[in-house]
């Protein structure tokens, strides 16, 4: 009956949400915009459907709650993705449960934005001149609790530090421009780090495979760097997905089919929306698609993977590939195993 009143809720908040902003699009409005980025394979391949249908440690990077859902005493991640412009960015994570006391895990994303060029002003023929290279950086490390309180519910919620480094910047302290003999110029540093939680929570239905998920992500104090604050990427989302295949009666270790959707409200843009497909053949051989809806470049998604267990060890291996508009194509690779 609780769980009924908290899903009505849920409901009641995402739809008033909608419509109040169905209107509205706010863009620009927040920062540390990388923790944004998809991670794990499985879930990029199947249209970045990642609230409900985990049941390994990367679960942490979509809905906390799904950790607790772990098969296995001990489970890790690796993450890689070849993202636009060479920036590219990974992730691991390592999970270890716990029993009936929970399940903990511990979690790291790191990007790679490459080397820039800096330039400043300058009273000369060209305007400017050449201050050399930087290279800007940016993390996250994370600490996610989950329990499965039940066979149908669980909740997690993950704490993290963001930290990001935009580089040094030469900056006039005196003076009113290049070509003022007062002029003063002196290097600032900007880089900032900051806490954040996600809480989430998954229900399981227990019939025929219909699960439902809701998580809020990124929920921090804002940051400031001169002179406006901004906040983390902060959005609520919520899922669901079921099996289509258990109405006919088709055993899932042959043939197991999910589908879903999923909602996101980010708090600097339109509503988005994800549809989903994943099969798997035999517990082997997996096939995913899916499609991101009301993106300014991303849309169609396809994946594949392969689980193979050898000595007690569940091993996985799975690709994802993006459709990025005219920034061509983004590929993801992850591998896990689970013992």
């Amino acid at each position: 009956m609780w769980f009924k009143k908290i899903l009505i809720c849920f409901t009641l908040g995402f739809i008033l949400s909608s419509s109040a902003h169905s209107n509205i699009v706010k863009k620009g409005q927040v920062g540390f915009r990388f923790l944004q980025n998809p991670i794990a394979a499985e879930a990029i391949g199947r249209g970045g459907l990642g609230l409900v249908s985990f049941r390994n440690s990367n679960a942490v990077f979509w809905n906390p709650s799904g950790l607790g859902w772990l098969n296995g005493k001990i489970d890790f991640n690796a993450n890689y993705t070849k993202g636009i412009a060479d920036i590219n960015y990974s992730a691991m994570v390592g999970a270890f449960n716990l029993g009936k006391f929970g399940v903990v895990a511990i979690d790291f994303m790191g990007m790679d934005y490459g080397e820039f060029y800096g330039t400043r002003r300058a009273a000369n023929d060209l305007g400017y001149i050449d201050v050399g290279t930087f290279q800007p950086s940016a993390f996250a490390v994370g600490m996610t609790y989950s329990q499965k309180v039940s066979d149908r519910f669980s909740y997690g919620v993950r704490l993290k530090y963001a930290y990001q480094d935009l580089g040094t910047a030469l900056i006039g302290t005196e003076g009113t421009d290049v070509d003022d003999s007062t002029l003063v110029i002196e290097s600032k540093d900007y880089a900032h780090g900051e806490p954040a939680i996600d809480i989430g929570t998954t229900y399981d239905f227990l019939s025929h495979g219909i699960r439902f998920g809701a998580v809020v992500r990124n929920f921090s104090r804002e940051i400031k760097y001169e002179r406006y604050k901004f906040p983390m990427p902060f959005a609520v989302g919520f899922s669901m997905v079921f099996r289509p295949l258990t109405f006919f009666n088709i055993e899932p270790q042959q043939h197991d089919l999910e589908i879903g959707f999923e909602t996101e409200h980010p708090r600097d843009f339109k509503e988005k929306v994800k549809f989903g497909a994943e099969y798997c053949y035999h517990e082997l051989l997996i096939v995913r698609t899916g499609y991101m809806c009301n993106y300014d470049e991303r849309g169609l998604t396809f994946g594949m993977g392969v689980c193979k267990e050898i000595n007690l060890v569940k091993l996985r291996l799975n690709y994802a590939y993006q459709d990025f508009g005219i920034f061509n194509n983004v590929h993801t690779l992850s591998l896990g195993l689970t013992k």
